[in-house]
């Protein structure tokens, strides 16, 4: 069984709709089982990152061209884990209300921190839609990602506005996460 953990902050609901897509995507794998963790309940969930899981997705808003502060102390609390989480896959996940929004600096924070312990990072493995005259917003990777998902939120709008080909791509970083996964560890 390749068990697989999602750590995230979701300040509005946006995060944790796309935190739940990639859920979905994990589930659709055979032999896959996923754990939703939210930053604030981090405490309960050090031993289960440590020893059971093989991957971890991490997610976090895109607040100021940066991981929330919420998800910036679960980063910096991690500190007190180094090395645990060595040859785990990663991979992650943003959203902001801007269509950039500079939500690859986030993703950028979240592949280094993943590298600092020692983690191998799963891209998004998608190229980029709505980008010809052809795309459409109901493209997958519309916003153009390859680092990780990216999705966008009206800032005056609740989790349900997001659109469903962000959710659709979010799916599918979850299920390239638990095909790696069973790759990796041999299941």
């Amino acid at each position: 069984m390749s068990e697989i953990a999602v750590v995230f902050h979701s300040g509005y609901g946006h995060a944790a709709v796309i935190a739940d897509a990639v859920a979905r995507g994990i589930e659709k794998v055979d032999g896959a089982s996923v754990k939703l963790i939210p930053v604030d309940a981090i405490d309960e969930h050090w031993e289960y990152l440590e020893r059971d899981a093989k991957a971890i997705v991490f997610g976090s808003p895109t607040y100021m061209g940066s991981a929330s502060a919420q998800f910036k102390g679960f980063m910096d609390a991690s500190s007190k884990h180094w090395g645990k989480w060595r040859d785990k896959l990663a991979a992650g996940f943003t959203v902001s209300a801007s269509q950039s929004g500079d939500k690859l600096a986030t993703l950028q924070q979240l592949a280094v921190f993943a590298a600092q312990h020692q983690m191998l990072w799963v891209s998004l493995g998608l190229m980029p839609g709505n980008n010809s005259s052809t795309g459409s917003v109901n493209d997958l990777n519309r916003l153009g990602s390859f680092l990780g998902a990216m999705a966008q939120a009206n800032a005056d709008e609740g989790g349900d506005a997001i659109l469903e080909s962000d959710r659709k791509t979010a799916e599918l970083l979850g299920e390239r996460v638990a095909i790696a996964a069973k790759r990796w560890n041999g299941a």
